[in-house]
């Protein structure tokens, strides 16, 4: 079975019900199988100030389901391996790592954020 890292910018479509009808079952089956998140993600998305009360608890309900990867000492090794070698923001390096440490399919709609990396593979649920 493959192995996904979900980033934040699909949460945040999934949980304004903008996701693709086409690859919304896709995505569905995901977060149901194999939903794992980057610490990364669980602060953009609980830190967001534009919650609502009601909103915020329905993303941390949302995130409570997933398996959140910890910033570890070897993930911030292989951290700033990627930024060296790619030349992206911090963030996008920490779920970059997060992914390739669990050899997992990246779930984004910001391919070209993670263009540059090597080695992971992404899956687009726009394209």
């Amino acid at each position: 079975m493959t192995r996904y890292l979900v980033d934040t910018n699909i949460l945040i479509y999934y949980l304004a019900g903008a996701l693709p009808e086409d690859t919304k079952p896709t995505v569905d089956k995901i977060l149901q199988e194999s939903f794992n998140i980057s610490i990364i993600t669980r602060i953009e998305l609980l830190g967001w100030k534009g919650h609502t009360d009601e909103g915020r608890t329905i993303a941390r309900h949302l995130l409570d389901c997933s398996r959140c990867l910890p910033l570890t000492d070897p993930l911030a090794e292989e951290t700033i391996t990627i930024r060296y070698a790619a030349s992206i923001s911090l963030p996008d390096a920490v779920i970059a790592a997060s992914a390739l440490s669990i050899d997992a399919t990246l779930v984004t709609r910001n391919e070209k954020d993670f263009a540059g990396v090597a080695g992971l593979t992404i899956f687009n649920p726009f394209r």
